[in-house]
């Protein structure tokens, strides 16, 4: 099917711009010139008025996304899924009708690349739901062709495939009961379909050109034993390994980047697992707590990486509460943790909505994946929620919509921050037009200073003499950060280049300062 697709749009892509060379291989320092963009697919941008986000709709938000500073995109699964947030696949390689055509795909990637954002697509290939044609026509069959490729406790006569986390069926939002088994990674065909799929997407048309390829993956909930079963196992090297070599030989300036499953520092992902980036997991929970010792502890961490590697560097993804509210709307939290996530020594990531301050939290109290939607509720694009473009595909739930988190009005839009000095969104755009414009800030050198008791964190990058100085106080007290002799010539990247001694600074609880020598 995968050579059929392609066949297919030929003609139709003949006239495509063909994409410039790769570079010969991805470094570390190429990674660091990223910024990247995560997006919850089915809550960014509706195009047709159905409330469900779309490639099209997604591809008229491009502008505003290249406007905001960012470099990459990074889109959750556009796969058909009985589930909204399409993980759980019921066909791999397909387009989630809701969201468009293929040719709306192709439309979307050259418009991506003509701006130079680099995509990178969500992959699961773990799981398949009820309804995937491996499972529906091997189940209880012997012999069948696609048996080997479900995990089956009884292999012989295709009986209880193993499921998901050891449930035979998952509650969705919508009243639904799901059931999701285990793919038999150990399989040769299995690894075989998946090189193939995914050298498809790097190199749609197959001729090598590369135009209207991806530029990476994120493989979502990587583990070398699957679920810890121990029936999956040693799947770095014997299932992952050959899939990353296959996807680099096509196009060695790919990225891919892990999910490590255990939400910790993912070393063993970037050696043993061979990825190119993972999250900086242990940063996130630090700032959360506005504890200076673990932030310092994980930036020293998160900027340290492998020759050709990186760590992301992130405050929200699709899977956490959001920011703006595990702070409680403080903004001058949600500051100096978009300070300490974009101004460091890794690759920043941006989940959408971010940086106009969305808000929204699991509900404990909702047993299905309709818990998270608060989290994935539609991008703000104006004031007014009911406005067109507006991806409120959830607002038939009574207990989603009734508790959601953002509201018309609320002053947390672009729409309604956009052209504000002050707001939030424009406290982005500037941090990333200075990571844009200074090199020391994306390639430079970071040293951790005020290694003290107190709440100061103080960050200095530096690169061929010049210097940029971070400073942030965690605490609820006035402090003034104990720094070695930093020399003359400082300014204040954040008020308008003014002169500054850093020794005379005195930072507010929760104050931020920028400096540099420029």
């Amino acid at each position: 099917m995968i050579r059929a697709i392609g066949l297919a749009l030929a003609t139709l892509l003949l006239a495509a711009p063909a994409r410039a060379a790769p570079p010969e291989k991805t470094t570390s320092a190429a990674m660091r010139d990223e910024v990247i963009y995560h997006i919850f697919f089915r809550s960014f941008r509706d195009s047709n008025g159905d409330r469900i986000g779309d490639l099209k709709g997604l591809t008229a938000g491009l502008g505003d996304l290249k406007a905001l500073g960012v470099t990459s995109l990074l889109l959750t699964p556009i796969q058909p899924s009985p589930y909204y947030h399409n993980y759980f696949a019921t066909d791999f390689e397909s387009i989630d009708p809701a969201y468009g055509t293929m040719a709306d795909y192709f439309a979307f990637t050259r418009a991506a690349h003509a701006l130079g954002l680099r995509v990178y697509l969500d992959e699961e290939f773990q799981y398949v739901a009820e309804g995937h044609p491996w499972l529906t026509s091997s189940r209880g069959r012997p012999g069948a062709k696609f048996g080997p490729y479900i995990l089956y406790d009884r292999p012989k006569t295709n009986e209880e495939p193993e499921p998901f986390l050891g449930v035979p069926a998952w509650p969705g939002y919508d009243g639904r009961w799901i059931g999701i088994s285990m793919v038999n990674l150990k399989s040769p065909a299995v690894r075989g379909y998946f090189t193939r799929l995914l050298v498809h997407w790097i190199d749609p048309h197959g001729d090598g050109s590369l135009r209207d390829g991806v530029d990476g993956f994120r493989i979502d909930h990587m583990m070398d034993d699957l679920d810890n079963k121990h029936r999956l196992t040693n799947l770095f090297a014997d299932f992952w390994a050959p899939i990353f070599t296959a996807v680099r030989a096509r196009n060695p300036s790919a990225r891919i980047i892990a999910e490590q499953s255990d939400w910790g520092a993912g070393n063993a992902w970037l050696t043993k697992g061979g990825t190119d980036m993972v999250f900086a997991f242990p940063l996130r929970f630090a700032l959360e707590k506005m504890d200076k010792t673990a932030i310092v502890k994980a930036l020293r961490e998160s900027g340290e990486a492998p020759e050709g590697k990186s760590r992301i560097l992130f405050l929200e993804n699709h899977d956490m509460d959001r920011f703006m509210s595990v702070v409680g709307g403080d903004q001058r939290k949600a500051r100096i943790g978009a300070a300490l996530t974009l101004l460091m020594r890794g690759t920043p990531s941006i989940y959408y909505g971010q940086e106009v301050g969305m808000r929204g939290r699991i509900d404990p109290k909702v047993k299905s994946d309709g818990a998270h939607i608060g989290l994935r509720e539609a991008y703000r694009w104006s004031a007014d929620l009911d406005a067109s473009g507006s991806a409120i595909w959830y607002r038939g739930d009574a207990t989603a919509w009734g508790n959601r988190f953002n509201r018309s009005n609320d002053g947390v839009s672009l729409g309604e921050q956009r052209d504000k000095p002050d707001s939030l969104y424009t406290f982005y755009r500037t941090l990333l037009a200075l990571r844009a414009a200074l090199p020391e800030l994306r390639q430079g050198d970071q040293r951790l200073l005020c290694d003290d008791g107190s709440t100061a964190v103080c960050v200095l990058r530096s690169m061929d003499g010049q210097k940029v100085l971070v400073l942030a106080n965690s605490g609820a007290v006035a402090v003034r950060p104990a720094l070695p002799a930093m020399g003359h010539g400082w300014v204040d990247l954040l008020d308008d280049n003014r002169g500054v001694d850093p020794a005379t600074i005195e930072l507010p609880p929760y104050g931020l300062r920028v400096l540099g020598t420029h």
